[in-house]
Parts: structure tokens; sequence; C-alpha cells
């Protein structure tokens, strides 16, 4: 049965290099100090994207012009390729969450760790999560948003945005729509077509993210899936719970950002069997998901993973 994480990368953040300082003093402590909403390992700002070239980093690389090659519709205004600026108010709005094909970013990604993921509450209600460190196995991994065009399941999803991985222990590609209201899963497909072959479509279309967001912000979706997994006939549901339930600071390898942290639950039924996958998406305005913490599949009767894991399957987080 199809095990994988279910962040999908909606909007891969920023892989440039923050402008150079005159100091060697930091810039900054956290992302609130920089107009770009990101302070980097080296304590300087994230320069805020910048649509018209120049010396300014952007926070989505290849941008619309790779999105308009691979036939795939530009960011609508507002979009990172287009000049956001993170204006810190809480919520992340369509305009605040780049999602198209032709960007990359990288990610150190652990497997099957054990972590504090529950952060440290500050006065306010906000979060401090501190993912900096180092974990054991940890690799860095460049991961790419493509065109669905000229791929052999084109034909399956003529409305996808775009395909990108899914799991760092899987080839499986989820094939997704942008919308302005949503981030959709429309299929898992193998990345060819050759045997044992996956093509996998969801019906209706699976709600990953959900815009615009803010704390206490829920959606949900239920899905028929159906098609051919590992080149056998496959039919059963997946149910997705998503919650914003917290704010915060979020330190990662590439630095620090303003989060909001979405908790989705998904549970999948394959006739009597029940497996149940709990994963945290951290989310910053105009960068997009920047980590994402993978609970390790239960099986029912076995309890459920909790809003505070620390068994991870798969631990991904924005590295330079």
């Amino acid at each position: 049965m199809l095990h994988r994480s279910i962040l999908v990368l909606a909007a891969l953040a920023a892989t440039a290099a923050a402008g150079a300082c005159s100091s060697s003093s930091p810039q900054c402590h956290v992302g609130a100090d920089c107009a770009s909403g990101a302070c980097d390992s080296g304590g300087r700002c994230v320069p805020v994207a910048s649509s018209s070239g120049g010396d300014a980093a952007t926070p989505v690389e290849a941008g619309v012009e790779a999105a308009a090659e691979g036939g795939v519709e530009a960011a609508p205004a507002g979009d990172a390729a287009s000049g956001c600026v993170p204006n810190h108010d809480g919520t992340v709005t369509r305009g605040e969450l780049p999602m198209l094909a032709g960007v990359h970013a990288s990610y150190a990604i652990a497997e099957s760790v054990t972590m504090s993921t529950a952060g440290t509450a500050q006065p306010g209600g906000a979060v401090d999560w501190d993912f900096s460190g180092a974990l054991s196995g940890d690799h860095v991994v460049t991961i790419t948003t493509d065109a669905p065009a000229g791929q052999w399941f084109a034909s399956k999803f003529g409305t996808a945005t775009y395909t990108t991985k899914l799991s760092d222990t899987q080839t499986l590609l989820g094939v997704f729509q942008a919308t302005q209201a949503a981030l959709l899963l429309q299929g898992v497909v193998t990345p060819t077509s050759a045997s044992p072959q996956t093509a996998v479509s969801y019906a209706p279309a699976a709600t990953i993210l959900a815009v615009p967001m803010q704390v206490a912000t829920t959606w949900t979706s239920t899905s028929t899936v159906s098609g051919t997994l590992d080149g056998v006939a496959a039919y059963y549901t997946e149910k997705y719970d998503s919650k914003v339930d917290a704010h915060g600071t979020l330190k990662v390898p590439y630095g620090s950002f303003d989060v909001l942290r979405v908790q989705t639950t998904l549970t999948q039924t394959v006739g009597t069997v029940i497996n149940t996958t709990q994963t945290m998406t951290f989310v910053a305005e105009c960068f997009g998901p920047v980590a994402k913490l993978t609970s390790k599949t239960t099986t029912f009767p076995q309890p459920a993973p909790g809003d505070a894991f620390t068994d991870v399957a798969e631990a991904w987080r924005l590295s330079p």
C-alpha cells in the first residue's frame, strides 16, 4: 500500500544566498527583523523578492519565465516571483503562497529520527521551534516542481499545474493543481510508465493547503483513490483533516522564518485496514512551506499519532 509524506512543496522557498553585508555584525536574529520575513543562518536578511532582475535574490528561482516555457500559467500578482513582500499580519493569502512549476529548493532530510516537535511557547501565544541542528542521517536533496507537459501521464491530468516528489524514500510523484483557493492533489504516479506502474487519481482532488490561512483555519476533504498501484488495480479512500494550530518563529538550517504551523491528519482506509499519518507543515508568507515533519504511519487499532509526535519518519528543513 501507498505510504508517503503528504506535505506537498506548494511553493519552494528561497535558495539564493542573502545579499552582501557591510559589517560583520548580524543584520537580524529572527525573520521578523527582515522585510522579506526571513533571516538566514549567517544573521543576514534574505533580500525581498524582485521580478526585475538585478542583484536581489528571489525566493523562487527559475520563476515565471520557466513556468511559461512549461506551458503553466504564470504566478498571479503578489507571488514571490512577482515581488511578494511579507506583511507579518498572521495570514497567508493566495498572493503570499507561490504555487507553480519550474522552481527548486534544497532541503536537509533525515529519516526515522526522534525529535521534539512541540516547540517552546512564548508570551502572547507564539511558539518558537528550532529545527536547525543536524539530525542523524541528514542529507541535502534538491526538490523541484516540474510542468506536467511531456510526462507520460500528462493526458490523465489535463488541469494539473505541476508535479513533485512526495517522499525521499520513494520515487512517486504527486500531481497537483493550484487554484485561487487551494493546492489540490489530483493523483500519484511513477516517474516513468515502466512496470510496475503506479497511476492513481483522486475524486475529488484532495485539498492539501487552503488559503487564506491563519491560526484556527481548518479544511478537510475525502477522496476516492482509484487506478493502478504497483501494477495492481487499487481502490481506497483518503481523508485529509487540516488545521492551522500555531504561529511563531521557526529556525531551519537556512535561517529563521515567521511561520504558521499546519497540522494534517491523513486517514487512509483500504477495506477494513485504516492507516493514519500526521504531518506538520510550516508555512511562511511569500516563501510557502519551509519545513515538514511527518510521523510514522500507524495501523488501526494502534493509537493515531498526536499533534506533538516525536517519532518522525521524515524531517525536511530548508537548507543552504
